[in-house]
């Protein structure tokens, strides 16, 4: 399986996952193909996939690879040629940052008038606008393909892609920690609505982990139990420095994060700044995205062009700011981060 199927698909497991009713659409074989090639058991062990499903990771592997027959094969071959000739034809048409709808439609609803269908791509594009209303996209869908697509469930599917699929597709170096991939991973971060929780870094909230940090931090979390629970429970949460910190962790081979790892050392936003061996006052900040923006008790990650993303608060969650009149005291190049001034030039 290629990368760019590989990427596809993880987009949106997640989604299929965690409801039973698109089992029905993109059936049984396409569900198996994604549990035995794409995730890891340590991420069947711990997905909430909601409404009690329970998955033996191990048996529905070991069947599937048992009994993957050319049939199987055919059907993944077509769904990984179709999700690639959607993204060229969306890029085309000049639409790049909704390849991800686009293809979630074809996955999840229209695969199978794809295959009768000679101009199916070329109507799918069509069904795109600037300036679109998630209502006027699925109603366009709906009217040239004649289905009945829920807005509501078209909207659900996206929001749980964007809160636990972390894109890593615009890195430009995966293996090696860089100020450059930091910068996208905080603008992923921002995109896809993260939430704020203190003490976490990145890691999708379940209920277990939340009553986790309650129990550790009773004032700062408990106390706000009733608003993290309506607000950011089954989305991706991190505090300030550790939004910068699940960066450090993060393994986009394996979409883990995985404490302590690559160096990162687990330290609180001053413990960050006192640790760094470049820094200076804010006045003087270098145009480098990807340096961090300290104050006491708080830091946030400079993206370039006068603006941050910070974790600013449990009522805000991951936003993006500007760096001037926020009250920046100092900027700092994060340790174990590999720093180049200029994207584009970089040797990573």
């Amino acid at each position: 399986m290629s990368a760019a199927l590989g990427a596809a698909l993880k987009k949106i497991a997640v989604a299929l996952l965690s409801d039973k009713r698109t089992w029905k659409v993109i059936g049984a074989v396409v569900l198996g193909l994604i549990l035995l090639i794409i995730f890891p058991l340590s991420v069947l062990a711990t997905l909430n996939t909601g409404a009690g499903l329970k998955l033996d990771s191990d048996a529905l592997r070991k069947s599937f690879l048992e009994n993957m027959s050319m049939e199987n094969k055919a059907v993944l071959q077509a769904m990984e040629d179709g999700m690639l000739t959607i993204e060229k034809r969306m890029i085309e048409a000049g639409f790049p940052a909704r390849v991800k709808e686009a293809q979630i439609l074809y996955f999840c609803c229209l695969y199978e008038i794809e295959k009768d269908d000679p101009r199916f791509y070329e109507k799918l594009v069509g069904c795109f606008a600037a300036d679109q209303t998630d209502e006027q996209l699925i109603s366009a869908v709906n009217r040239t393909f004649g289905v009945n697509i829920s807005v509501k469930d078209f909207r659900n599917i996206m929001s749980l892609v964007k809160n636990t699929y972390i894109d890593a597709s615009k890195f430009r170096n995966p293996a090696l920690k860089n100020n450059l991939d930091l910068v996208e991973w905080a603008k992923n971060a921002y995109d896809s609505g993260w939430g704020y929780v203190w003490g976490t870094y990145g890691l999708v909230l379940t209920e277990d982990l939340l009553n986790v940090k309650i129990n550790q931090y009773p004032d700062m979390v408990g106390g706000k139990a009733d608003y993290i629970r309506k607000t950011w429970l089954k989305g991706r949460t991190a505090d300030c420095v550790g939004l910068i910190k699940g960066y450090g962790w993060f393994d986009p081979a394996t979409q883990q994060i995985n404490y302590g790892s690559n160096g990162m050392r687990d330290v609180t936003a001053t413990g960050m700044y006192n640790a760094a061996t470049v820094k200076g006052p804010i006045s003087t900040i270098p145009e480098t995205p990807g340096l961090a923006v300290w104050m006491p008790g708080h830091i946030g990650i400079y993206i370039g062009g006068g603006e941050v993303i910070e974790a600013q608060s449990t009522r805000n969650g991951v936003k993006k700011t500007k760096l001037a009149g926020r009250g920046w005291h100092a900027w700092l190049e994060v340790p174990y981060i590999n720093y180049t001034a200029v994207p584009g030039e970089e040797n990573l």
